[in-house]
């Protein structure tokens, strides 16, 4: 890998594709040239990076000549598509989208927590679920000291999470309630405002949705845990920005609060806010725009033997995809 290697991102306009360049620019990711791809109805478009216009390129087949490591935030279907073709070409790809995180020679990297398996790619890297990022996150320091064996946890996810069209939902749903007249929801099944919809994705055979077995099969294989049980309900909430968690986990060995709480306050890209009789615990709002995670309400389960329960909260465009897909191109360079 050359020290500047020359960068595309492949879905520019999406709000992750943004944030992926503003993760670039803002880290100061070393860069011989950055190449920004979208559909045909975007090329043309100018994007401001580092004092300069740069001029979007409809993402064809040919894209990815001379081009060292591809970020991909276009969705699965382009993903499918094109990632096989970057690689051919020589590139490195980080895929945000869901296409290949459960292939076997397809590391699936959280860098704070598998960072050696990036290294194990073969053309291809997947950056996980932006749920399951957020909780792992919190997650990860209590399992490598006590070994986690189940794990119970309702998503609260934010509007954003479904791009664009679930923000401009939310608002004009809002503003129809406040004026009085009827909403008729779109993106969602029910409507969203000032409300909360137990569904985020497709319902499997088994009652779950695809969004929620992403948190059991994407954390085995990035903890390296294949005994791991988890049961995940995920909601859509009237929040703009950030997911949160409650987690329930079981461990192997008991547990401490106290101790939870260094592990976590130690370990990178987590902070603690974990102060309830001061009302300090964390919010969406605490997180929006903001690198790290926070955990908080770190407390004994006083159902479960050996578990402890707390809250995560994250910001799910930020750390939950672009971060986490530019730190995932650090560790190349």
């Amino acid at each position: 890998m050359p020290d500047k290697p020359n960068i595309a991102i492949a879905g520019i306009t999406g709000a992750v594709g943004q944030e992926m360049a503003r993760c670039l620019e803002q880290r100061n990711f070393p860069i011989g040239n950055l190449k920004l791809l979208a559909s045909a109805r975007s090329a043309g478009k100018k994007i401001r990076f580092r004092d300069q216009d740069l001029i979007v390129e409809e993402l064809t087949e040919h894209s990815f000549e001379d081009t060292d490591i591809a970020l991909f935030s276009a969705g699965g279907d382009i993903s499918r598509q094109y990632a096989p073709l970057a690689a051919e070409a020589g590139a490195t790809v980080i895929d945000n989208s869901s296409a290949f995180r459960m292939e076997k020679d397809v590391p699936l990297v959280i860098p704070e927590i598998n960072p050696d398996d990036a290294a194990r790619h073969k053309g291809i890297i997947a950056n996980p679920n932006c749920t399951t990022i957020v909780t792992l996150v919190g997650l990860n320091p209590l399992h490598r000291q006590w070994h986690a064996s189940k794990l119970i946890a309702s998503s609260y996810q934010a509007v954003s999470g479904s791009g664009a069209a679930g923000i401009l939902e939310l608002e004009a749903q809002v503003k129809a309630l406040a004026e009085g007249n009827p909403v008729q929801p779109s993106v969602y099944p029910h409507q969203i405002a000032f409300n909360v919809i137990p569904q985020v994705d497709q319902f499997l055979e088994n009652g779950y949705t695809k969004e929620e077995m992403k948190m059991e099969n994407e954390s085995r294989k990035i903890l390296g845990n294949g005994e791991l049980c988890a049961s995940v309900t995920c909601v859509r909430v009237p929040v703009y920005r950030s997911h949160s968690v409650s987690v329930t986990v079981q461990f192997l060995e008991k547990p401490d609060v106290d101790r939870a709480r260094s592990l976590i306050d130690a370990a990178p890209g987590v902070d603690i806010c974990d102060n309830p009789s001061e009302g300090l615990f964390p919010t969406p709002l605490d997180t929006t725009a903001k690198d790290n995670c926070l955990v908080g309400r770190i407390r004994e389960d006083i159902v479960l033997d050996n578990a402890l329960t707390f809250w995560v909260v994250g910001d799910q465009v930020r750390k939950g995809a672009a971060l986490n897909a530019v730190q995932i191109a650090e560790l190349l360079i």
